[in-house]
C-alpha cells in the first residue's frame, strides 16, 4: 500500500503541475484534476505549483506574450490565457472566457497629493467584464469546472463573486449557485448574479456563514466550489501580476497595495511576482501591503501581534471577527479563507497589514473619483492605506507605488450618492435612522437646485470656480 501511494507521489511529482498542500509538515502532492479545496490529509491550503522553464524560456515567454497583444485569437485577447503557459492546463483546452483582464493603468495625479506622493498610479481592475477582479480567477475556476465534468458551480459571496460567477457559468452552460447573506450585499450586484440567470439563495448571517454553508455543499461531486480558497481561482488572478508587469515594461514597482477581503486577490499577486522572479523576468518582489477596513480586519490584528522578521512559520490560526462590520461590502468578512497565504506574501515581500477607518475609506474613494476614475468602496482602502503609509514613513516619497482598484464605482452607487448628500451612515449603529451618526465627506460634491435659466446656471458656475 504504501508503495503504491509513493509510486502515485513520484508520478505527481514529474507532472508539469501539481497540487501541493503549502504547510511544511505535510507537502503532499495531488494530481492536477484532482477535485480538491484543501489537503486531504492536513486540511491545509493547497497551491497550484508549475514546473517553471529556464531564464531562456522566460525571454522568450516576454515576448511571445507582447506579440499574442496584436492577436485576434480568443486565447490571447483574455488578459488571464494571455499568459497560458504559467497555468496548469493543457494546450487547446476548451476555455470559458469572457476577454478577462487587459485593465488600465492610471496616473492618479490628485490622489497621488492626497496620499503624499509625487505619483500614484492605479491597477483598476473594476474595468474587467462583470466590473471586478474576480473574473481574473473565474475564467480558470469554470475552466476547470468543464473539465471536471461538474454540472452546478457554486460560491459565498458578498456580490462581486456571484456575480461573475454567475456570468462565467452562463458562458459554459452550467448551473450556478450562489450564496449571499441577505440584505448585505448591493441591489448592482445581486441585479447582475439575478441577470446572468443564476440561483440565488439568500441567507440569514453574514458571509462567513455563506462560507461554511458552500463548504458542505460543495461535498455533493456535481457541484464545483469557486470562492478564492479554490487554487484554480488563484491560477487566473495571478496574472494580474504578469499584466501589470508587461504594462510597466517589466519594472517592479516598489510597493503594491491591495484590499484585504477574503484574501484571494492578495494570495494571487504574491504567487504570480513570485513566479516571475523564478523565472528571472523580474529580480526582485514588489512590497505587498493588505488593507482592512477597522471593523473587519483580522488579519491585521494578527499581523500587529507578529514580529514580521521572524514569522517563520506561519502562525497555525487566525482568530475571525465575530461579527465583521464596514460600509465596504466586498470586504466585510471576518474569517478569511486565503489569509495564510495573503500573509506569507505580505511577509516574504517586507509588506504591511493595516487598517482604515469608514471616514478615511469614504474620503479616498472621492478622491478616486476627482481622478475621473472611481471605484467601489473596498478598493479605497488601498489609496487610505497608501496615505498612512506615507506618513509613517514605510512608503517614501522617491519610491513607486501601484494601487489595485478592486470593483467598478457602480458597484455601489448608493454609497456615492449617500456620501455626497451627507447621508452616508458611519458604520454600524443602533440608533434609529434619524438620529444616526454620519459621516462628513471632506470632498462632498452635492446637486444644486438651479432656477431654469441662462443667467441663474452661469451664476452657478461662477460660484463654483
Amino acid at each position: 500500500m504504501m508503495d503504491r501511494e509513493n509510486n502515485r507521489a513520484a508520478q505527481r511529482a514529474s507532472e508539469a503541475a501539481v497540487q501541493r498542500c503549502i504547510e511544511p509538515a505535510c507537502g503532499a502532492l495531488y494530481g492536477i484534476r484532482e477535485r480538491l479545496y484543501v489537503c486531504a490529509r492536513c486540511n491545509g491550503p493547497l497551491e497550484i505549483e508549475c514546473r517553471l522553464g529556464t531564464s531562456e524560456d522566460a525571454a522568450q515567454l516576454s515576448k511571445k506574450w507582447e506579440v499574442r497583444l496584436a492577436s485576434p485569437d480568443a486565447r490571447d485577447r483574455s488578459g488571464v490565457w494571455r499568459y497560458r503557459e504559467l497555468l496548469p492546463f493543457e494546450e487547446g483546452v476548451p476555455i470559458v472566457t469572457l476577454a478577462e483582464g487587459n485593465t488600465p493603468v492610471y496616473d492618479a495625479p490628485l490622489s497621488a497629493q492626497y496620499c503624499g506622493l509625487p505619483a500614484l498610479r492605479l491597477k483598476h481592475q473594476g474595468c474587467n467584464p462583470t466590473g471586478s477582479f474576480k473574473d481574473a480567477g473565474m475564467t480558470a475556476a469554470v475552466t476547470q469546472a468543464v473539465l471536471l465534468g461538474a454540472r452546478t458551480v457554486a460560491c459565498a459571496s458578498t456580490g462581486n463573486t456571484a456575480a461573475s460567477l454567475a456570468a462565467y457559468a452562463a458562458r459554459a452552460g452550467l448551473q450556478c449557485a450562489v450564496l449571499v447573506p441577505t440584505g448585505q450585499i448591493t441591489a448592482a450586484k445581486l441585479a447582475q448574479s439575478i441577470d446572468y440567470g443564476a440561483v440565488i439563495c439568500e441567507i440569514e448571517g453574514n458571509f462567513d456563514d455563506c462560507m461554511r454553508l458552500i463548504q458542505e455543499v460543495s461535498d455533493d461531486p456535481s457541484i464545483y466550489m469557486a470562492n478564492s480558497i479554490n487554487p484554480f481561482r488563484i491560477e487566473g488572478q495571478k496574472t494580474v501580476a504578469f499584466e501589470l508587469m508587461q504594462q510597466c515594461q517589466w519594472r517592479v514597482p516598489d510597493h503594491i497595495v491591495v484590499p484585504g477581503g477574503n484574501m484571494g486577490n492578495s494570495s494571487a499577486l504574491g504567487k504570480g511576482f513570485g513566479e516571475l522572479r523564478g523565472l528571472g523576468l523580474i529580480q526582485r518582489l514588489p512590497k505587498i501591503s493588505i488593507v482592512q477596513a477597522e471593523g473587519a480586519a483580522p488579519l491585521a490584528r494578527l499581523f500587529a501581534g507578529l514580529d514580521a522578521r521572524r514569522a517563520v512559520p506561519l502562525p497555525d490560526s487566525l482568530v475571525p471577527v465575530e461579527n465583521p462590520q464596514t460600509l465596504a461590502t466586498a470586504i466585510k468578512i471576518g474569517s478569511p479563507v486565503s489569509w495564510k497565504k495573503a500573509l506569507r506574501a505580505v511577509l516574504e515581500s517586507s509588506g504591511q497589514v493595516l487598517t482604515v477607518s469608514e471616514q478615511e475609506i469614504a474620503d479616498a474613494k472621492a478622491m478616486v473619483g476627482r481622478d475621473g476614475i472611481g471605484c467601489e468602496p473596498a478598493s479605497a482602502t488601498t489609496v487610505a492605506g497608501i496615505r498612512k503609509l506615507t506618513a509613517t514613513g514605510h512608503i517614501r516619497r522617491e519610491e513607486s507605488v501601484v494601487a489595485i482598484l478592486t470593483g467598478h464605482m457602480l458597484k455601489d452607487p448608493d454609497y456615492v450618492n449617500q456620501y455626497h448628500r451627507g447621508t452616508l451612515p458611519l458604520g454600524s449603529t443602533t440608533h434609529g435612522p434619524a438620529t444616526a451618526p454620519r459621516i462628513a465627506g471632506a470632498f462632498r460634491n452635492v446637486p444644486k437646485q438651479v432656477a431654469a435659466t441662462k443667467s441663474a446656471i452661469l451664476e452657478c458656475l461662477q460660484r463654483q470656480e
